[in-house]
């Protein structure tokens, strides 16, 4: 309850901070919905015709502006700039602080986001069934959180490295190539669709644009949760040895 209510406040802070960055939240909407646009363009030059690419596209450009992730600008800077020693002392967990930021910024690109999507939509003629959407509200929470434990988990390389933003650049390389926005899931070859659906990067992009537009059922929300832990441990882990890396060197 504690930490709800404090997850709560760093929301609201962080929110009204990016309040006043207006013009570059709307360049990251920008950003991040150019990727599945140009995807939508090139599959309908490809496959024309076919709805379902056209639904899934459309509903990847939410989904993408919905589990955007900045740990590596909101939790790494505050290593190599030494503030982070003063989050150590706090009475709550360090990862409250870029999980808040995570969540204002999210918020703020679904303000600017979702308006866009939904004329993307009216021009595309992109329709959904209400239950596929409801079905793919589940999936879109487990990878917004999947999403998030991926850039922490990249993010924590600052406790060793200065170059983190490569290492989270080279991870959004491995979303884009494998998580659905370089090719469907749908439309890879049979061998590759195997072992990609098994990976994490489609659970944290494609499958909530694959429930939405009817072309996959939503059992795979099992193999996001099981992701999820697994990130969780991991993240858990490598934070308390990057901790102690910080401590011992006397930072």
């Amino acid at each position: 309850m504690r930490t709800g209510r404090l997850l709560a406040l760093a929301v609201r802070r962080q929110f009204l901070e990016w309040a006043g960055t207006w013009w570059f939240t709307a360049s990251l909407v920008v950003n991040y919905a150019i990727g599945p646009l140009i995807g939508l363009v090139v599959w309908s030059a490809v496959l024309p015709g076919d709805a379902r690419i056209v639904r899934y596209f459309v509903a990847l450009v939410a989904v993408h502006l919905l589990t955007a992730s900045f740990e590596d600008y909101t939790f790494a800077e505050s290593v190599y700039d030494g503030k982070i020693s003063a989050r150590l002392l706090e009475p709550q967990p360090v990862v409250l602080g870029p999980a808040g930021e995570n969540l204002a910024i999210r918020l703020w690109l679904a303000l600017f986001g979702l308006p866009l999507t939904v004329v993307v939509a009216l021009v595309t003629g992109a329709t959904y069934r209400w239950q596929d959407v409801l079905l793919a509200l589940p999936s879109l929470v487990l990878a917004a959180v999947l999403r998030f434990l991926w850039t922490w988990l990249l993010a924590l390389a600052a406790f060793w490295t200065e170059r983190v933003h490569a290492i989270v650049a080279l991870g959004n390389i491995l979303v884009f190539l494998l998580g659905g926005i370089a090719a469907p899931l749908a439309d890879l070859p049979a061998s590759w669709q195997s072992v990609a659906s098994l990976l994490p990067f489609h659970a944290m992009l494609g499958l909530p644009a694959d429930i939405a537009s009817g072309t996959l059922p939503a059992s795979g929300v099992a193999l996001q949760a099981g992701w999820c832990v697994v990130f969780a441990l991991a993240a858990v882990v490598v934070w308390r040895s990057g901790v102690r890396r910080y401590t011992a060197v006397g930072a």
